[in-house]
């Protein structure tokens, strides 16, 4: 059976459903694995003999790679194929995962995490490029509607599934799942998406920006991590730092003199689009922080099970669900500015209330009420933020704009679970440890102040009223647990907000 030719698939026809199925499926590997391995972290520290800083690789490690190459990820299906690289991006991702399964040392495993991240960035801008090139024009909204819907349902029963997988059997088998569900993908793939390219898109990749990228944070996010492990700044230590240092610096000098780069500096001549990303750095650094922390505080200092630790964080996934739509409506009408202040002004509250969170609490009076007020925090700023991103930037600078914000979400979570751990002073406290407790509300602390500042910046750069685009509204896998996932659908005319 030949795949429909690509950009005529109806929705709602049987090759539709195929591909909308196909793109759920490979996106939701990627999904699933970021909604459980929070969870997982401490029964992998137990089995694999790791502290901390073990545990804040084997996120950090994904984070990297899925950071520096989701741009080039992008450009490399424009220029090869969209179907072939999200193939590509799901048997690499698939074998990590087989990796990840079998890892007989911390090592090993975080090694295999920097693999998947390299297979999500090819997953990650894949699975909507397919549903953008496959679908007629009219019926790509309905299609990513209902990809984000279905993708929604799928991370909200991650922490169910990997919750009981780690409790009942084993953490490994939170990766081994992946592979089932990669090779369906695959085989939908192949036999029912049609091939698409794009014919403007430059001949060459931009290699040297994402070397400069990976190396960059590379060294940087090396050098935060074990300096706080081992308490001190040893020559290599020093030597990595730097070098990640300068290739950060030396980036936007590569990039200006690349033809096609993976990032147009000219988009930051927008105050606005510089004042959103800066918001999206800090709302994500904290969120991420802070969600690598509490899952762990609750699993070692109040006794929950990894099953028990998971469902606690459900109700920011309904929050998100509910609440992100008719978000993303009133900033339509009021501006986005308003609601990117107020949200992180709310999601800083939730955490202070999550620093207050003490041993022998109860999960009603004592965790749900951080809990909500995180969840509420992060629907009311989500839609706006995104539509803040989209009418900053000219048509044509669309899809890299929100590609590059995505990429910043993401790199405030490698960030924050490098650097907030080591700024509250649990460098070299494991979980077990008794003073590990007061070390997570420090951090808690520090993740509320970058959530205000966050705020602040959305108050000082965002314009007030700004024209936005109308977004398909984030599902919780791309708002909270995957954000660089979030990939909106305009279906209003970009304009730059400085004109």
């Amino acid at each position: 059976m030949e795949a429909e030719a690509a950009g005529t698939i109806v929705a709602g026809s049987a090759t539709g459903r195929w591909v909308i199925l196909a793109a759920v499926l490979g996106s939701g590997v990627a999904f699933l694995d970021s909604t459980v391995v929070n969870v997982a972290l401490p029964a992998i520290g137990k089995d694999l003999g790791t502290g901390l800083s073990g545990l804040q690789w084997v996120l950090d490690g994904y984070l990297l790679t899925l950071s520096a190459l989701l741009l080039l990820g992008g450009s490399l299906g424009d220029l090869y194929g969209r179907r072939r690289m999200f193939v590509t991006g799901l048997v690499a991702f698939s074998t990590a995962s087989l990796l990840c399964g079998l890892a007989p040392s911390v090592g090993a495993l975080i090694a295999a995490r920097a693999l998947q991240g390299v297979g999500g960035a090819l997953l990650v801008p894949g699975s909507l490029s397919l549903l953008s090139a496959s679908f007629r024009p009219q019926d790509r909204a309905y299609a990513v509607g209902a990809w984000s819907g279905l993708s929604g349902v799928a991370t909200a029963l991650g922490p169910f599934a990997g919750g009981y997988l780690v409790d009942a059997v084993s953490w490994r088998l939170v990766f081994l799942v992946n592979l089932p569900l990669a090779a369906l993908a695959v085989a939908v793939t192949l036999r029912h998406v049609p091939e698409s390219r794009d014919p403007d898109a430059a001949h060459r990749p931009d290699l040297i920006g994402a070397a400069l990228a990976t190396i960059g944070l590379g060294g940087l996010v090396y050098a935060l991590i074990e300096g706080s492990a081992q308490h001190s700044l040893k020559p290599a230590l020093a030597v990595a730092g730097a070098v990640g240092v300068a290739a950060l610096i030396a980036f936007p000098f590569a990039e200006r003199r690349r033809p096609k780069p993976l990032v147009p500096l000219s988009m930051f001549r927008n105050r606005q689009f510089d004042g959103a990303n800066l918001t999206t750095l800090a709302v994500y650094a904290a969120f991420g922080g802070a969600l690598f922390l509490v899952v762990l505080e609750l699993q070692a200092v109040l006794g929950y099970s990894a099953l028990e630790a998971g469902s606690a964080l459900l109700p920011i996934t309904f929050l998100l669900v509910t609440l992100s739509a008719r978000a993303g409506r009133l900033s339509q009408r009021t501006g986005p500015r308003l609601l990117m202040t107020i949200g992180p002004l709310i999601v800083s509250g939730g955490m202070l209330l999550a620093s207050l969170i003490a041993p022998g609490d109860h999960y009603v009076t004592g965790v749900l009420p951080a809990v909500l007020v995180l969840g509420l925090g992060m629907a009311l700023t989500v839609a706006p933020l995104t539509s803040a991103v989209m009418a900053a930037v000219d048509d044509t600078h669309v899809g890299v704009a929100s590609g590059f914000n995505n990429a910043v979400a993401r790199v405030g979570g490698l960030l924050a679970v490098a650097v907030v751990p080591a700024v509250a002073g649990l460098g070299g406290i494991n979980p077990g440890d008794a003073r590990f407790h007061a070390g997570v509300a420090r951090a808690l602390l520090i993740s509320a102040f970058l959530a205000v500042g966050g705020g602040l910046s959305s108050l000082a750069f965002v314009h007030k009223s700004s024209p936005v685009h109308a977004v398909i509204p984030p599902s919780v896998s791309h708002a909270c647990l995957d954000p660089c996932l979030r990939e909106p659908v305009a279906t209003g005319g970009g304009r730059s907000a400085a004109s």
